[in-house]
């Protein structure tokens, strides 16, 4: 019998995978291709699938994408990366993007063919990130200008010309704080604890990092815990978007610590609010002290507060923005992830193959009545006496479900982690409504950067101590759970919109997405929240302790895991959510986040419904509001209106 014709894209696909073998020096690998690569695994690694007929850009561009993988294998080492790796996020992307930039560097200098092959595959990722279209300093991304800077002075090479605008945004002040360090990085790109040396050098140059952070492999394992937080910052300091990210350093860098360091931190900082001087309550205006509650490490620590709800919103994603803009970022969003949706699409099927398995129906058999069962009409032939045999059809019992997907609106989720997310939200969403399973997509920021009308409050009240929550609170509807999908699916371009996306108070998004479940008539609700950290608002952290807003999440995710019908799932990406919730999984690549999503709610769908005994006992009400103390005249205003 005759062998059927070989795929034309078999040869390629052999010789590209003998390329990755020999130019990653591992001769044992298994290299396959799918739809959902590139992707690195154990022992193996997922190519893209070849297209027949691919023109010589798409060919360069996966070739790229194999040597780009090869050379990480041949010349990276994750621990000693880890090792020097820093604790602030905006400093831990340009040391990640530096990094690449030199594997890249080493092929490029080597291999002729090879650097060409990296350029398409470089030009192609940075046209999908649509990083040209950043005009200002505010939201364009450092770690992609720095890196393509570096990549100039170890190569020769000048990056692509759409590009130039973006380098030009932060050329001069590169080159002003960290040109020798720069110029360092072609010297050391050989050996990788040298350059990881000079990579933290460069990161303080541009004030990115702690001096006090010990430089790649001078580290141990007794690292001194650096501050978590100050109460210097002055309300008159607006500031640039930009420098929010100090207290995400604070927040990233107190996870990283011993829990012994945590313990000592927590309690310094409650005695210090334990015991506030005359001064202090004068200054507040008389009020009493904070109400004290028993922490998780045994001490006492200040209930968790807000200082005003008077600027917080609730808000429908289409009152955020124009229909016409919100069509035309739904069309962006397309664009920039067409190549994610077929394989999210492949993942839900699944998901909705299960789904309906569950909801299957049976039969009931010999049955004095129903309808006629032909197949066993045998029994009347062979004996006349033998009475008819019914059967009926019945319906397996399927609890009528909701599923709440909270998905984290903060800034370092901007760029493709907001983009994964909103179409593996639409998607899940539509199949999920196939099934007869209603969902209800929402999001969570805050208003304005540093604080915003809340703190202004804050200081024209003779800025109180221990004020608790210190910020606008921006809970955002993107899809209400009896809204159809075919209505809201423009509504998920609004994470597309610039500005949108700052900070993130998780504690209370939680209450409020809880609230809204507790509120649905459904048998069984799922919650899913989509996070890349923990909870960071620097207006809040500068005036009250480290982890002051990270202690609240954890007594509502206690309260809604013990307590609460409710059942809690987080999925964090690049972050290790497992710390908070008990179930939990923890993604490195966004591109990873479809298939966490459906295997988390199939896992659900396939056990019993969460019960609880004790639901009288569940204490998520809104948190206290402290205000400052009005005039009578003020209050009867207020009254009448």
């Amino acid at each position: 019998m005759a062998k059927p014709p070989a795929s034309p894209t078999e040869p390629f696909k052999r010789a590209l995978a003998a390329s990755v073998r020999a130019l990653g020096e591992t001769p044992e690998l298994e290299v396959t291709f799918s739809g959902e690569g590139p992707t690195v695994l154990p022992g193996r690694v997922i190519l893209p699938h070849p297209q027949r007929d691919m023109p010589p850009a798409d060919v360069a561009r996966l070739r790229g994408y194999a040597d780009r993988i090869a050379l990480r294998l041949a010349h990276h080492d994750p621990a000693a990366h880890a090792r020097g790796r820093p604790l602030a996020p905006e400093a831990q992307a340009v040391f990640d993007a530096l990094e690449q930039a030199r594997l890249e560097a080493i092929g490029a200098n080597a291999m002729r063919g090879v650097r060409q092959n990296l350029t398409v595959a470089l030009e192609k990722d940075l046209e999908v990130k649509n990083v040209a279209r950043f005009v200002e300093r505010v939201n364009a991304p450092l770690h992609e200008a720095v890196a393509l800077m570096a990549r100039q002075k170890m190569t020769g090479e000048k990056p692509p010309a759409f590009l130039d605008h973006l380098i030009n945004l932060f050329r001069g002040d590169v080159e002003q704080k960290a040109a020798k360090s720069l110029d360092a990085l072609a010297g050391a790109m050989d050996d990788q604890q040298a350059y990881a040396k000079v990579m933290r050098s460069l990161l303080r140059d541009l004030d990115l990092s702690d001096e006090a952070e010990p430089d790649a492999g001078d580290q141990d394992e007794d690292e001194t815990a650096p501050e978590t937080s100050t109460d210097s910052q002055d309300e008159g300091d607006e500031g640039d978007p930009d420098q929010s990210s100090e207290a995400g350093d604070r927040s990233e860098a107190s996870e990283e610590m011993s829990e012994e360091a945590e313990r000592q931190m927590t309690d310094a900082s409650d005695m210090d609010e334990a015991q506030p001087s005359e001064e202090a309550l004068d200054a507040g205006d008389g009020e009493d002290p904070p109400e004290r509650r028993q922490g998780p490490d045994g001490g006492n620590q200040p209930a968790y507060k807000v200082f005003t709800t008077e600027f917080d919103e609730t808000v429908d994603a289409e009152d955020l923005c124009e229909p016409e803009e919100l069509a035309r970022l739904r069309a962006y969003l397309d664009q920039q992830i067409a190549g994610l949706s077929s394989v999210v699409s492949r993942l839900a099927n699944r998901l909705q193959r299960r789904l309906m398995a569950q909801q299957n129906r049976s039969w009931s058999f010999d049955l004095e009545e129903g309808m006629l069962d032909v197949a066993r009409l045998t029994r009347v032939i062979i004996d006349p006496t033998a009475p008819l045999s019914f059967k009926q059809e019945e319906d397996t019992e399927f609890r009528d479900t909701v599923v709440t997907i909270l998905i984290d609106n903060s800034g370092s989720m901007r760029g493709r982690p907001i983009m994964v997310a909103a179409v593996c939200a639409d998607i899940l969403a539509r199949t999920l409504e196939r099934c007869g399973v209603k969902v209800e997509l929402l999001g969570f920021t805050t208003r304005a950067w540093k604080g915003g009308q809340s703190r202004e409050a804050w200081a024209a009240a003779g800025r109180p101590p221990g004020p608790g929550r210190l910020n606008d609170v921006r809970h955002i509807i993107y899809k209400a759970a009896d809204s159809p999908m075919r209505r809201a699916r423009k509504n998920l371009g609004l994470m597309m919109r610039e500005g949108l996306l700052k900070e993130n108070i998780d504690g209370e998004a939680l209450i409020w997405a809880h609230q809204r479940l507790i509120a649905r008539p459904e048998q069984r609700r799922i919650l899913m929240v989509i996070s890349d950290g923990a909870p960071v608002d620097d207006s809040s952290l500068s005036v009250n302790s480290g982890h002051y807003l990270e202690r609240h999440l954890r007594s509502v995710i206690a309260d809604i895991e013990t307590k609460s019908p409710v059942e809690l799932i987080a999925i964090g990406i690049g972050h290790d959510v497992t710390r908070y919730y008990r179930r939990a999984v923890t993604i490195v690549d966004v591109e990873q986040l479809g298939g966490a999503i459906i295997e988390q709610l199939a896992a659900l769908f396939d056990e019993e419904p969460k019960t609880v005994a004790a639901r009288g006992a569940l204490s998520l009400a809104p948190p206290p509001t402290v205000m400052p103390r009005k005039s009578t005249l003020q209050a009867v205003r207020e009254a009448v209106r």
